[in-house]
């Protein structure tokens, strides 16, 4: 590596020529309009160090070229296949798409708290926005360890509070508790078998893959438990990869039952058992699923969604997603007094955090609706 020096009319310029230690290939860098030539002799040897640090030698690589070199490198294999498949979600929907040709180099703080924003902007929830932040955070902390950015641009952003909220209605999508037995009964018009995967959903609060994944030895109908340990993927090429770790470690978890379902799942094992004579080796006995088709094989993505969008129509119920029977479960177990704490165990969420902040809205209502019943409890109390 070698320093020149020339004084341009009354400014200096510093000239570093190098080896690019991948290509090897032979480069420069330079910068005038220094006013003496220490100040250019100092700037020259930020710069020098830099280089011998390999921080400018980064300096071409974009964010897109880089994030998906991080994913694979960095979590592929070592993060559960959910978190990856976020990650990469994140990475191919949100990040790519904003940052297009920007540079590492190029991206700052500022930048990237208007990436934050916009997002919000949109309408992303706060926790979906966490969520990206979460991913673009990371890859930019293993940047800054690998010292190709001196440092990471994600750290001290902030996620701003939506300046029009949605409607509670929108903002979180479930059905009321005096509407599930219509919808129940609509799905057992439809099929039987959406019924009995559609009524778990409602009674335990479980996600649509952790409920199409379970097993009969996950169930323990003597005492009334469940123990969730995987989820099923839809997108499985082959039975090898058809279960897999549920979202979080928080996600395993073993809830408790009611008699109800413990009735309908004594009689799913009857129905199932008929199946399984009648279709003898045809049968798919090796998955050993609860909620399956009748030759005992994994329901697919499609048919659940479909089923679905037409049992609420013949229900009179407005469209809403699968994961709205989750919600459906939690405002269920709010209206019958349970503490957020008991809901997060139950629905296996990494933080109180997290369930606060999807049914504080509707923790307040109920409390609203409390206060109300107490004012007129006391105003008979005066009559």
């Amino acid at each position: 590596m070698a320093i020149s020096y020339r004084k341009h009319n009354k400014e200096w310029e510093y000239r570093i020529t190098y080896q690019d230690p991948i290509t090897k290939k032979r480069k420069e860098k330079s910068r005038r309009g220094f006013s003496t030539k220490p100040e250019a002799r100092l700037a020259a040897q930020e710069m020098e160090q830099k280089l011998l640090s390999g921080l400018e030698l980064t300096e071409d690589i974009l964010i897109r070229d880089y994030l998906p070199t991080w994913l694979e490198e960095y979590k592929a294999g070592v993060v559960r296949k959910n978190t990856y498949q976020i990650h990469n979600r994140n990475i191919e929907k949100h990040l790519i798409p904003y940052f297009k040709k920007m540079k590492l180099r190029e991206l700052k703080p500022i930048t990237y708290q208007k990436f934050l924003n916009y997002l919000v902007d949109l309408g992303y929830s706060r926790r979906t926005v966490q969520i990206i932040h979460g991913t673009m955070r990371s890859a930019m902390e293993r940047a800054k360890i690998n010292q190709k950015i001196e440092f990471n641009p994600c750290d001290g952003a902030e996620i701003k509070t939506q300046k029009k909220r949605r409607s509670s209605k929108e903002e979180l999508p479930y059905v009321t508790s005096d509407r599930v037995t219509d919808l129940l009964s609509a799905a057992y018009e439809y099929g039987y078998i959406y019924y009995v995967i559609f009524k778990i959903l409602v009674e335990t609060g479980m996600r649509k893959g952790e409920a199409a994944g379970l097993q009969w030895t996950d169930i323990n109908l003597k005492e009334k438990t469940i123990k969730i340990t995987n989820t099923l993927h839809f997108d499985a090429k082959n039975e090898e990869e058809l279960f897999g770790d549920t979202k979080t470690y928080t996600s395993q978890r073993t809830i408790g039952i009611d008699d109800d379902l413990v009735k309908t799942l004594q009689f799913h094992i009857k129905w199932q058992n008929q199946n399984k004579l009648a279709l003898s080796e045809k049968y798919a006995h090796n998955l050993n699923l609860v909620c399956c088709r009748t030759d005992g094989t994994h329901l697919t993505k499609s048919t659940l969604f479909n089923a679905f969008s037409r049992i609420l129509k013949r229900a009179g119920i407005d469209p809403l997603p699968i994961h709205g029977l989750r919600h459906t479960h939690a405002v269920m177990l709010l209206e019958a007094g349970a503490s957020m704490k008991y809901i997060q165990e139950r629905l296996g969420h990494k933080s109180m955090e997290i369930t606060s902040d999807v049914y504080s809205h509707i923790s307040k209502k109920l409390e609203s609706q409390t206060l109300d019943m107490y004012e007129e409890y006391k105003k008979k109390l005066r009559k």
